[in-house]
């Protein structure tokens, strides 16, 4: 389980069909064979350390469903450590678990700050809204507006800067997690149980 609060930018060292080598710092510290790091938003399981690189297989249904198969040497990363259950929920529950991925269709530079929109597949759009969260390539991000098939996020300048967003160009492809809690609403309004939780309840209490 992660927050989408990126640790640092990691380096591609290497990548095949099987494994990464990523070089990286401050994700080292206490890591041990095992311990999974986010990855772009992607779990993976370190299987290999050594000075100032970790190793983590890919699987073929990882390489099909997420963006890692499309990285090359030199490309960089965000990385993030698996949370700890006493450090702070800093930005929200990510886990690590793909749901899609979209397109970098907009970029706009605002005083400073910075404008993204990002298409994707309509079909997710039900999980998506105003002022709700999402991860983006692993980065806890807070939606400005949705639409049918994209989103645009508001960016700070720390966050530009302090992760891998500022080497994308446009057409680039990221990877997408939607905010886990829109899944359980959906799964409880499509239960066949006389659940209490229906659309008109979250209309009224302004959840929808």
């Amino acid at each position: 389980m992660f927050t989408g609060i990126i640790e640092e930018a990691g380096i591609i060292q290497s990548i095949t069909g099987n494994n990464i080598v990523v070089k990286c710092s401050t994700v080292l510290e206490d890591t041990k064979c095992g311990d999974s790091i986010a990855v772009n938003g992607v779990c993976l399981t370190v299987t290999k350390l050594e000075q100032g690189c970790f190793t983590a297989d890919i699987s073929p249904e990882t390489s099909k469903v997420t963006t890692l198969s499309e990285l090359r040497a030199g490309d960089y990363v965000n990385l993030e450590r698996a949370l700890k259950l006493s450090d702070r929920l800093g930005g929200h529950i990510v886990s690590g678990h793909i749901d899609t991925t979209g397109k970098l269709a907009a970029l706009k530079k605002i005083n400073g700050f910075f404008e993204l929109t990002f298409n994707f597949n309509k079909q997710y759009r039900k999980y998506t809204a105003n002022k709700g969260s999402i991860a983006l390539n692993g980065i806890s991000l807070t939606i400005a507006q949705s639409g049918d098939d994209f989103v645009t996020i508001a960016i700070i300048p720390h966050t530009y800067d302090m992760t891998a967003l500022k080497h994308l160009k446009i057409g680039d492809n990221v990877n997408i997690e939607f905010d886990i809690l829109a899944k359980y609403v959906e799964k409880n309004l499509l239960s066949t149980d006389n659940s209490s939780i229906t659309v008109n309840f979250l209309e009224r209490n302004g959840f929808v």
